[in-house]
């Protein structure tokens, strides 16, 4: 962006919102030069930070006009770099719009703005009876917005379902600065399913301002069974045992050794140091239901070879269990000077066997790693140890993870359940995905965003790119879809 340009940029921006909401200075924007995905970093032009929808239309209009690319953010905890800004880019940063509109006990929903943190909602309708399911383990601090834009997932997705489960309504800007109103308040809403297509969009398709989420009341019960095992193939088999029995937990997770020596240590939660793995299961429901699961649980666990059972036998020894597998991303922090934490999701019969590979390559590379994961759904974590400062090993680490992701889709798995493609999977994108199947996605882009400015770059890879890391037959130089370059 030439000097003249720009300071078009911020003299319309500054009679949009007051000066303390514009910043534009290499110190003021230092932290928005990345999201939780810090090896990726890019400063934008401008940040700027509107407090209502009225000034989120105007300022998205004046980037329409002067062609200003536009990177939505949210609370920044995004493990993608989704919301990284791109060269010249404005970053359009949700904030503020930080409040809970309206709570219908009668409908069991609630209407909240962007910025409002994921925990916040629960704690919000806590005294009626109700929580939001929903719950990626860094809600405390992610909001509902990033939420939407990446369809994250959480502990309870297993039994609850992911955010677009659990969202009725959204209220969108497009790049023109409009306001789109896809479902609302009732269960179901006509026409083609475009609320949906907006979760998992990571900024692409429009800047969310409004969600409307349903509200669940809090079960009469709900107890976590922890079960040690000495061998992570067990373990791994102990899931697809729990899902082949009809159990379906509210919750199901896996830590192996690496992580849960981590959690330990971090939060002293009481986890048996000498498993190799454990699952953390939790049932919820009326008190019979919940009685009879955790009986039928527990002989599934034992018959798949658990070496020990301990189940929470009040809510304070419950919330205790989970502790350590809600802080084990911060605990494994703790093991090296920088970890790089994947996202595929295979199918729960395919665990062992992928695990197995993960080790073996580990060895290969010579890079620890600490496996934590939504077992239940197959949406697995490998966080992989390495220090940035060593020449080439992040490089090494890059390559590492690229093979992980590649073994989730030659498994009949995925690249991401819940973390998005942001820039990080780009290149794992053309690995999933052919050309045909790219131009769809190009064709809803260039629907909803046809000037291209809505976080342009993320998200899904040119068919250039494809061809270029040889995923990709491209026939003299040409692109299957060559209209489509432009992106």
């Amino acid at each position: 962006m030439d000097s003249g340009a720009y300071q078009q940029l911020l003299k319309r921006l500054a009679q949009i919102v007051p000066a303390s909401a514009l910043l534009s200075s290499e110190e003021d924007m230092k932290p928005y030069e990345c999201d939780g995905l810090s090896v990726y970093r890019q400063l934008p032009a401008a940040v700027v930070l509107p407090e209502n929808i009225a000034q989120a239309q105007a300022i998205l209009r004046i980037c329409h006009d002067l062609s200003v690319p536009v990177v939505a953010r949210g609370a920044g905890t995004g493990l993608a770099a989704g919301a990284m800004p791109i060269a010249d880019s404005l970053v359009l940063s949700l904030a503020k719009f930080n409040r809970i509109l309206e709570i219908d006990a009668a409908n069991r929903t609630a209407v909240l703005q962007p910025g409002v943190r994921n925990l916040a909602i629960s704690e919000a309708v806590d005294h009626l009876g109700f929580y939001y399911a929903p719950d990626p383990s860094s809600q405390i601090a992610c909001s509902i917005g990033g939420n939407v834009a990446e369809n994250s997932g959480g502990v309870h997705c297993l039994k609850y379902g992911l955010t677009v489960h659990n969202v009725l309504g959204v209220k969108i800007l497009s790049m023109d600065g409009e306001i789109i109103e896809l479902g609302g308040a009732a269960l179901d809403a006509p026409g083609y399913d475009l609320l949906a297509l907006m979760h998992g969009s990571e900024g692409l398709l429009g800047v969310i301002v409004e969600i409307t989420v349903k509200l669940l009341p809090k079960p009469e019960k709900a107890q976590v069974v922890l079960a040690a095992f000495d061998d992570v193939e067990k373990a791994g088999q102990g899931v697809a045992d729990i899902i082949a029995a009809g159990i379906v937990p509210a919750g199901l997770e896996m830590m192996d050794k690496l992580a849960i020596e981590a959690a330990e240590a971090f939060a002293h939660v009481g986890y048996p140091l000498d498993a190799k793995a454990i699952l953390l299961c939790e049932i919820d429901g009326t008190e019979t239901s919940v009685n009879d699961y955790i009986a039928k649980l527990e002989q599934v666990l034992k018959k798949a070879g658990a070496t020990s059972l301990t189940t929470s036998q009040n809510e304070q020894q419950r919330l205790k269990l989970w502790a350590g597998r809600k802080a084990a991303f911060p605990a494994v922090g703790r093991l090296a000077p920088d970890y790089y934490c994947m996202d595929g999701t295979i199918p729960k019969s395919a665990l062992p066997a992928v695990l197995r590979q993960i080790a073996a390559w580990s060895d290969e590379y010579g890079l620890p790693v600490a496996n934590v994961f939504h077992a239940g759904d197959g949406n697995m974590h490998p966080l992989i140890l390495y220090d940035a400062n060593k020449p080439g090993e992040l490089a090494r680490t890059e390559a590492f993870g690229h093979k992980i992701l590649e073994l989730c889709v030659q498994v009949g798995g995925s690249i991401t359940g819940e973390h998005g493609v942001g820039v990080e999977k780009l290149d794992a994108m053309c690995v999933q995905f052919g050309a045909a199947e790219l131009a769809q996605f190009f064709a809803v882009k260039n629907a909803l965003d046809p000037s291209g400015l809505l976080n342009p770059g993320k998200a899904v890879p040119t068919l250039h790119l494809c061809a270029e890391l040889g995923r990709m037959h491209v026939h003299n130089g040409e692109l299957p879809h060559p209209e489509l370059e432009r992106f």
